[in-house]
C-alpha cells in the first residue's frame, strides 16, 4: 500500500498557497512573479522528493521518476485566476508530488511522474502547458507573442507514449453537488463540451421621448424578448446536467433617453452530449431567424466550440473501487469546468477525481475544502495508482 504523509501533504499545499497569497486565496496568474516563484519552489520540492525535475520552455514543471519506463502521470496546474482560491489546480499537483514521494520512500512498485501545467486558466492561451506537452501547441499562435521573454530557453517537455501509461488529475469539484449529496469522492465521467455564441441586434437610435412605440427600431427590446425565448427553449431541450448562461449583455448608446441602436449578448451552454449541444445551437439559430423578421436586423456568430472529453471508464472504475476501499461510495458526475485532462485524454487514458468544495465556491478567495477531505482524496488516488501498477 502507498502510504502518504497527511501532515506533509497539507504543509506543502499551505506553502504553495503562500506564493501570491491574498487573504485566504491566491493571486497567481500565469507567468506572474508569484507564479514563477511558486514554480521554482515546486521544482526544488520535486528534486528533494527524488524526482528529476525541470521547468520547460512554457513554464511546465515536470518531475520524472528515476529509472522508470512505465509510469502514471499525475498533474494539474498551479496558476490561478486573479484573486482565486488556494486549491484550484494546486490540489492535483501536490497530490502527485506526495504520491510520487511516497512511492520512492517506500520503494513501491508504482512509478509516478508529476507535472504542473502552465496557463490552464488562459491568461495568454487556455491549457497552454497541456497542449505543449501533448505536441498540440501551434507555436506561431499570435497569443504566444505576448509571452516574449517569459519563455525559457529549455526545450518543451513532451509526453512519452513509451513511458506514460495513464494520466490522473485530482481537483476540487468547484461546485456544490458532492457537498449537497453528502459525498466525499467524485469520479468524473467526462468534461463537458461548450458552445458559445454572440447575438447582435442592429436597430436605430432615436429620441426615446418623441418616437412612438410602434415606429421604433429598438435593438434592446428585440434582444430582451429573444433572451426570454432562448431561456424557455433551452429549459425544454435540456438534460439533467445541461447548463446555460447569458453572461454578457451590451446596449448602445446606453442612455435613458435614447432608443438603443445596437444590443448584443453572449450565450453559452454546456453538456456532455455533443448531439444535444447541436440541437440547442439549432434551436438558437431558429429563434434568431424569427427575431430577425421584424424591423431590427439580428445576427448570430459562434465564438467558441469545445467538444466533450469523456474520461477513461476503466481508470474511473479504479478510482471508484479505491474510494470504496476507503469506506466511501463515490458519485459519478461530469465536470462542468475545463481541466488539463481534456487535453490529456486525447493522447493518453485519463481519469479525474473530485473532492468537495465548501459551499460550492471556487475562483474566489472564499474557496476551501476540509483537511479530512483533502487527505482522503489523496489516499484514494494513491490506492488507484497502486491498483494500476499491478495491472
Amino acid at each position: 500500500m502507498i502510504e502518504i504523509d497527511p501532515q506533509r501533504l497539507i504543509a506543502d499545499l499551505r506553502k504553495l498557497s503562500s506564493f501570491g497569497a491574498v487573504g485566504t486565496g491566491v493571486d497567481r496568474p500565469a507567468f506572474s512573479q508569484a507564479d514563477i516563484a511558486a514554480r521554482r519552489w515546486l521544482e526544488g520540492r520535486m528534486r528533494e522528493a527524488g524526482l528529476e525535475a525541470e521547468i520547460d520552455r512554457y513554464g511546465n514543471v515536470y518531475g520524472r521518476s528515476p529509472k522508470a519506463s512505465n509510469t502514471v502521470l499525475i498533474g494539474s496546474h498551479t496558476d490561478s485566476v486573479p484573486k482565486g482560491g488556494w486549491l484550484d489546480g494546486a490540489l492535483g499537483v501536490i497530490y502527485g508530488l506526495e504520491i510520487a514521494r511516497a512511492c520512492l520512500e517506500h520503494k513501491s512498485g508504482a512509478a509516478v511522474d508529476v507535472i504542473s501545467f502552465q496557463d490552464e486558466e488562459g491568461r495568454y492561451l487556455p491549457l497552454l502547458g497541456a497542449k505543449s506537452f501533448c505536441g498540440m501547441l501551434d507555436e506561431n499562435d499570435p497569443a504566444l507573442a505576448a509571452l516574449g521573454a517569459s519563455r525559457l530557453p529549455a526545450a518543451p517537455a513532451r509526453l512519452d507514449p513509451a513511458r506514460h501509461r495513464a494520466y490522473f488529475e485530482a481537483h476540487i469539484e468547484q461546485g456544490p453537488k458532492l457537498e449537497a449529496a453528502g459525498k466525499r469522492i467524485g469520479v468524473v465521467t467526462g468534461i463537458v463540451g461548450i458552445r458559445r455564441v454572440r447575438i447582435t441586434a442592429h436597430g436605430q437610435a432615436d429620441h426615446a421621448g418623441t418616437t412612438p412605440m410602434a415606429m421604433r427600431k429598438d435593438a434592446a427590446a428585440v434582444l430582451i424578448r429573444l433572451a426570454n425565448a432562448i431561456l424557455e427553449r433551452f429549459a425544454a431541450l435540456a438534460a439533467a446536467d445541461t447548463v446555460w448562461n447569458i453572461g454578457i449583455v451590451e446596449v448602445h448608446p446606453g442612455a435613458a433617453n435614447v432608443v438603443p441602436a445596437r444590443a448584443a449578448m453572449t450565450v453559452e451552454f454546456r453538456d456532455m452530449d455533443a448531439a444535444l449541444l447541436e440541437r440547442m445551437l439549432g434551436a438558437l439559430r431558429e429563434l434568431v431567424a424569427l427575431a430577425a423578421r421584424g424591423p431590427v436586423a439580428v445576427e448570430l456568430q459562434e465564438t467558441a466550440r469545445i467538444e466533450p472529453a469523456p474520461m477513461d471508464a476503466a481508470l474511473g472504475q479504479m478510482i471508484a473501487q479505491a474510494s470504496r476501499s476507503h469506506g466511501e461510495e463515490p458519485v459519478l458526475l461530469p465536470s462542468g469546468a475545463g481541466h488539463d485532462a481534456m487535453i490529456m485524454t486525447r493522447v493518453l487514458p485519463a481519469a479525474m477525481l473530485f473532492i468537495p468544495s465548501i459551499g460550492g465556491r471556487s475562483h474566489d478567495i472564499a474557496e476551501d475544502t476540509s483537511e479530512p477531505d483533502i487527505i482522503l482524496g489523496c489516499r484514494v488516488l494513491a490506492s488507484a495508482v497502486e491498483a494500476i501498477s499491478r495491472t
